[in-house]
């Protein structure tokens, strides 16, 4: 049996990934806002729940490219 060793972390780059993920996020937002007046009223409902969660999501991601910036700016990464 190999004796096997997990990468290390590599976070150099997470400030980029993170904030790719916001602008994804965002234009599913978009696109999502913009079909709600096609949908049903069961749809809509789906929609904006689901905008919400996007919101938080934004949010949360939004810290996390705070916290790396601070981490790339202290050597930490």
């Amino acid at each position: 049996m190999t004796n096997r060793k997990p990468k290390p972390d590599d976070r150099s780059d997470n400030v980029e990934k993170l904030q790719n993920m916001i602008q994804n996020t965002i234009e599913n937002y978009r696109e999502a806002e913009a079909s709600v007046e096609f949908a049903g009223p069961e749809e809509r409902e789906k929609i904006k729940a689901k905008n919400e969660r996007r919101k938080k999501a934004i949010e949360g991601f939004r810290k996390e490219v705070k916290e790396e910036a601070a981490a790339r700016e202290n050597g930490e990464v």
